[in-house]
């Protein structure tokens, strides 16, 4: 009990000094709206998301309920962090401002995450199916 008090007092003195740091900058405002707007994010679309996938995982009877979210919460963290780049408007001035192709790594990121998943899915319902064979 004495960590998750330890631990408490320094989550409230890291947003405290985090806080202090907002309020010292020339346009705080610009600050709270991009952190309200990946709060907006997140329980706008990715958590309604990883919900939706839990329930239908649920209702399908799978039994890997925690795979299909934990990919889904990677990838959606994945996106927000990429999406300054993947929405930039045309060709900046300066190439090597953004040098590399950021669509086509965003989308190879998600794919290597999809198929990992499926892989590691996969790999479980075979155990277990082997060790069934074995009872």
């Amino acid at each position: 009990m004495a960590f998750r008090y330890a631990v408490g007092g320094i989550g409230v003195v890291v947003m405290a000094f985090g806080g202090f740091l907002l309020v010292r900058e020339p346009e705080p405002w610009r600050i709270a709206l991009w952190l309200a707007g990946g709060v907006l994010v997140h329980d706008g679309l990715i958590a309604p998301l990883v919900i939706a996938v839990g329930a239908l995982c649920a209702a399908a009877g799978v039994r890997l309920r925690g795979v299909p979210r934990a990919a889904l919460v990677v990838a959606g963290s994945l996106t927000v962090i990429a999406l300054p780049p993947l929405l930039r408007p045309g060709g900046v001035a300066n190439a090597s401002v953004l040098p590399l192709d950021y669509p086509r790594n965003w989308l190879l990121a998600m794919v290597a995450i999809g198929v990992l998943t499926a892989g590691y899915a996969g790999a479980r319902a075979w155990g277990r199916r082997r060790a069934a064979r074995r009872r």
